[in-house]
Parts: structure tokens; C-alpha cells; sequence
């Protein structure tokens, strides 16, 4: 078989070719840092890593989720906290209402003291977030949810929920008739076997139009004062036990959110380690390779060079 020149030529261009082009592929990897640039590099690779990426971004969601949830939640809760110290604040003044020896005037003024904490509870129930939603509306977050002059409630019935894992939804704002309309199971009943309330706001108004009305000298009247403010006392507890129940719920959301934050954060390592993995380049390996690709290529040109001067006319001076 005889071997032409233009045989060994297109031989060695292609062995040349070939080796600039596994220098120039390891080249590329050094500077991405990547091993897989395109699905050809390794197609097995670069489906999985498909696969992964997507995995990457629903944690980053659900992440972003519970940030969301996690201050909307304790907003909630610093909220009912408030809510909470004028509720116990209301009870003061009822316990001090219930003194058989106070004058007109006591009862008025503590009309005062107890309309100023219904219109501060009142303040409380229609709070917004930072985005002007009112918080305890349910999903019609556009309209306050509690009338000021009634106290009753018209805002949403369904609580505002967020998936925040991918098996797991929580509740991040109650709507405000759970709050100010409920009782809780285990709720003071009145002597008649009634439970006051639910309605804090209707509990307070009682309390107040009782206080006002004079009762100096009338027996009747006192007795019929009195047993109002026993009923708003009662009530006033069935409400700070209800408000006391949303906010250990409210708690224990908020530490549960601490613990899928925690197991997110070791999802999302394991889901980098995976992908680096999968596509990442080996440094040392990749460094070796480019450098003895180089050399190859190098020795290669020396090779071409040497033989595009060979001639049999060279050969017989």
C-alpha cells in the first residue's frame, strides 16, 4: 500500500485538529469551572443536572416563602401581644368597676378609662401591614374588618395560608372574628349556663353604657349595673384565654418555621454538593490534562513543521 503525501498530510491535520480541540475543551472548563458546558460533554450529566436545578430552585422558593411567612407571623404576634396588655388592662378596670363603694363620677371615669382601651383594641383590629393589608381581614385585606362605632366584623372567613415546605401549608394570618368573636372550648359560662361575649367589642360597650348610668342611692340599679359588669368580667377572660390560645399557635408556627428553615438550609447544601458534582471540573485532573493537551499540541506543530520540509529531492543531495 502505497502511503501519498496528501494521505500523511490530512493525517496529521486531523491528529492536530483533534488535539487543539481537547486542549481548547479542557481551556473552556478551566475558565467556567465547569466540566459539563453543553449536554454533549455528558449528556447523563446534564440531565440530571436539569433535574437538580429545578429541585435548587423550589427550595429557593419554599425559602422565600417562609421569609414571607415568618415575618408576617410575628407581625401577628407582636400584634396580639398588644392586644393582650389592654385586653388584661380592660380587666383591671372591670375588677376596680366591681367596688360597690364607688361614686358616679369612679364609674364615669372609668367609662373613660375602658372606652380609651375598646378604641386602642379597636386600633389593633384593624392594623395593616407594611403594604396597607389589613392583617386580620382574611384574604379581603382591601377593607377594614371591624366596624369602629358596632364592633362587628365583615372582613374574610377563610385565614390567610402559605405553603412553606413542599408538604406543608401553615396558617400566617388568622382572620379577626377567631380572634375577637371566639371563645375558647373551655369557656367561663355565666350563672345562667350563657357564655359572654364571644364579641370583645360588645363585652366593652356593655361594661361602658353600664358605667355610665348613674346608680347613687337606686338598689336596683346597682344590682343591675353590677351583674353587667360580672358578665363583662367573665367575657373579658373568655377573650384573653381565646387570644391567649392564637398566640401559642402563633408560636409554635414560628418555631416551625425555624426548623424547615434549618432543614432547607441542609437540603440546599446537599442539593450543591450534588450539582458540583455532576458538572463541576476536577481541578487537578482538568489542570494535568490542558497542560499535557498543550504539550501534545505543541509537539504536534513541531511534527507538521519538520514534515513540510522533507522531499526526496532533499533526500538524494
Amino acid at each position: 500500500m502505497r502511503i501519498s503525501t496528501l494521505m500523511m498530510y490530512q493525517q496529521t491535520m486531523g491528529g492536530i485538529t483533534n488535539s487543539q480541540s481537547s486542549w481548547l475543551k479542557y481551556g473552556e472548563q478551566m475558565s467556567t469551572g465547569l466540566r459539563v458546558n453543553r449536554p454533549s460533554d455528558d449528556p447523563i450529566a446534564a440531565s440530571q443536572a436539569v433535574v437538580l436545578s429545578q429541585a435548587q430552585s423550589q427550595t429557593s422558593q419554599y425559602a422565600s416563602a417562609r421569609s414571607f411567612a415568618t415575618q408576617r407571623i410575628s407581625q401577628e404576634e407582636n400584634t396580639l401581644s398588644s392586644v393582650t396588655s389592654s385586653i388584661q388592662a380592660a380587666q383591671e378596670k372591670i375588677v376596680y368597676a366591681g367596688n360597690g363603694t364607688l361614686s358616679d363620677d369612679d364609674r364615669a371615669s372609668l367609662a373613660t378609662d375602658l372606652q380609651g382601651i375598646r378604641d386602642q383594641l379597636m386600633n389593633l383590629a384593624n392594623s395593616q401591614d407594611g403594604n396597607g393589608r389589613y392583617m386580620f381581614a382574611g384574604y379581603k385585606t382591601d377593607t377594614a374588618p371591624f366596624d369602629a362605632a358596632t364592633g362587628t366584623y365583615s372582613g374574610g372567613i377563610t385565614n390567610v395560608e402559605q405553603q412553606v415546605d413542599s408538604s406543608r401549608t401553615m396558617v400566617i394570618g388568622h382572620t379577626g372574628d377567631k380572634i375577637f368573636e371566639s371563645v375558647t372550648s373551655n369557656a367561663v359560662k355565666n350563672p345562667d349556663g350563657s357564655i359572654p361575649g364571644p364579641n370583645l367589642f360588645k363585652v366593652l360597650d356593655d361594661a361602658i353604657a353600664a358605667l355610665k348610668i348613674p346608680v347613687a342611692d337606686d338598689d336596683a340599679a346597682q344590682a343591675t349595673a353590677q351583674a353587667t359588669i360580672d358578665v363583662a368580667n367573665r367575657g373579658l377572660r373568655n377573650s384573653l384565654n381565646n387570644v391567649l390560645s392564637v398566640r401559642a399557635e402563633v408560636g409554635t408556627q414560628l418555631n416551625e418555621l425555624d426548623k424547615l428553615d434549618a432543614l432547607g438550609d441542609d437540603r440546599t447544601l446537599s442539593q450543591t454538593q450534588q450539582m458540583s458534582d455532576l458538572v463541576n471540573v476536577d481541578w487537578n485532573s482538568t489542570i494535568s490534562n490542558y497542560t499535557m493537551q498543550q504539550a501534545a499540541l505543541t509537539a504536534s506543530y513541531k511534527a507538521f513543521t519538520d514534515m513540510q520540509g522533507m522531499s526526496l529531492f532533499q533526500l538524494n543531495k
